[in-house]
């Protein structure tokens, strides 16, 4: 299959692009900013770093995006010229961009990921669940990344307080967050408490406390590649799907796995 990284360049694009490499497959295209300084310089595999401009639907199959938010209207809009599913994994995104991906998706397939991680993805389901049971619990999500992390709470801390929200029935809304946890709570809230600290790759521990007695579900990431490889899974899969709006958790048929369980209950 043939994969364009979009982002090529960054932290998380350099990783899909070795990932690719380990699993003895190549980049079909590395794809920069056309405002890039490595624009037109060698890149892993052999390629040059180009900008989506150039790509064509017989270059590339399916696009990965780990490119800023910024960029996002430019990577939608090329995945609709060439009509190609586009995975995005860009966090920090606003209402405006949200409805921007929505309806994009109703030309070619599109794949939201705040966060790759198959283990992540588990524990969203997790916290729906917990929260459902635990209706009345204090909800706090500690959000711990490296210091160069520019979006706080991030992605997959928005993530998990939108599962929490679902589990108890109601769309997660801004001022249901307290992002310090040096505030008067109400009862029953959810909130974020924000670390960036030196290389810390990813951890997230969701608290769901009540009197006497709380509940902790925790996801620690000690290698990038994670990222990598859920975020090649999602593009693989996302090739073979009509066009339409998908989740990290369509991919892993986890709502299935869930009603499964559920049944034999």
């Amino acid at each position: 299959m043939k994969i364009g990284v979009i982002g090529a360049s960054g932290r998380m694009g350099q990783a899909v692009i070795a990932e690719l490499s380990a699993q003895d497959e190549t980049c079909a295209a590395a794809l920069v900013s056309a405002q890039s300084s490595v624009l037109g310089q060698p890149a892993q595999g052999g390629l040059l770093y180009s900008t989506v401009a150039e790509v064509t639907s017989e270059c590339v199959d399916v696009l990965i995006d780990f490119s800023l938010p910024e960029a996002l209207m430019t990577n939608l809009a090329v995945a609709k010229r060439i009509q190609r599913p586009i995975v995005v994994c860009t966090t920090g995104l606003s209402a405006a961009q949200e409805q921007l991906l929505q309806t994009t998706a109703q030309q070619v397939p599109v794949l939201h990921a705040a966060n790759t991680s198959i283990g992540v993805c588990l524990l969203q389901q997790l916290v729906q669940l917990a929260s459902g049971v635990m209706a009345d619990a204090d909800i706090e999500i500690l959000d711990i990344h490296h210091s160069a992390k520019r979006d706080g709470p991030s992605g997959t801390a928005r993530l998990l307080a939108e599962a929490a929200a679902q589990g108890r029935g109601y769309q997660l809304q801004d001022t249901d967050a307290v992002v310090r946890g040096d505030g008067l709570r109400q009862p029953g809230s959810i909130g974020y408490a924000v670390m960036r600290a030196a290389d810390v790759v990813g951890e997230h521990n969701v608290m769901l406390a009540q009197a006497g007695e709380r509940v902790e579900l925790a996801h620690r990431v000690t290698d990038r590649a994670i990222f990598a490889r859920g975020a090649i899974r999602a593009a693989r899969w996302l090739a073979k799907q009509p066009a339409g709006r998908y989740q990290m958790r369509d991919v892993l048929e986890l709502s299935k796995l869930f009603h499964k369980l559920s049944d034999e209950i």
